[in-house]
Order: structure tokens, then sequence, then C-alpha cells
């Protein structure tokens, strides 16, 4: 669930992300077109940024600083997002083994 008052939460206006960001606003359009970040819209189709995004675009730039062209930009952040997905999931199921455990040394001793 995404926390309103969050990281998650989309305020910034695309000026003072770019700043933030230390990138050019031309260059956020340019990365929201490729799909490297998607801010949030407001009703009338303004962009709005998160720290998330915020986070993203810094990671982008870091990149691309490094000679890294967007196409691999973009791979490199698939990646990321695949270990952080697959290292969730060990963790949860670490838990629950160790549930589990618990439960048969709980019935062994019964």
């Amino acid at each position: 669930m995404i926390d309103p008052r969050g990281r998650d939460r989309a305020v910034y206006v695309i000026s003072v992300a770019a700043e933030l960001a230390g990138i050019h606003p031309q260059t956020l359009r340019i990365y929201d077109r490729r799909g490297l970040v998607q801010p949030a819209r407001t009703g009338g189709g303004s962009r709005r940024y998160s720290d998330a995004d915020i986070e993203k675009l810094r990671r982008v730039h870091e990149l691309t600083s490094e000679g890294m062209n967007l196409d691999g930009v973009e791979r490199v952040l698939a990646l990321e997002a695949e270990v952080a997905r697959l290292r969730e999931q060990v963790a949860r199921l670490t838990r629950e083994l160790e549930s589990k455990r618990a439960d048969i040394v709980l019935y062994r001793r019964k």
C-alpha cells in the first residue's frame, strides 16, 4: 500500500524535480517518454514527482553520467527491480520456513 505522506507521494512540479535530481527539465521529459520514470499526473496533465521518482532520476543520471545509454539504463533498472523483488520473496519464504520449523518443534514436543 502506498503511504500518501511517504516517499511515493507526488508533490514536486517538473522544475523542482529537475533541480532536486540535478538534471534539466527537458531531460525529465525524455525519461518520461522512454518510460524510465512515470510521474503522477494532475487532472490537467501536469507531471508531479515523488521522492521515489527523484531517487530513480538520480540513479538514471548516475548511470548515464558513467556513459551508459538509455537502453542500458532501462535494462539495469529492470534488473535492479527484479533483484529487489527476489530478495523480498526470499525473505518472505525464509520467514515462512522458520514458522513451519517452529510448528514442527512444537508438534514433536507434544
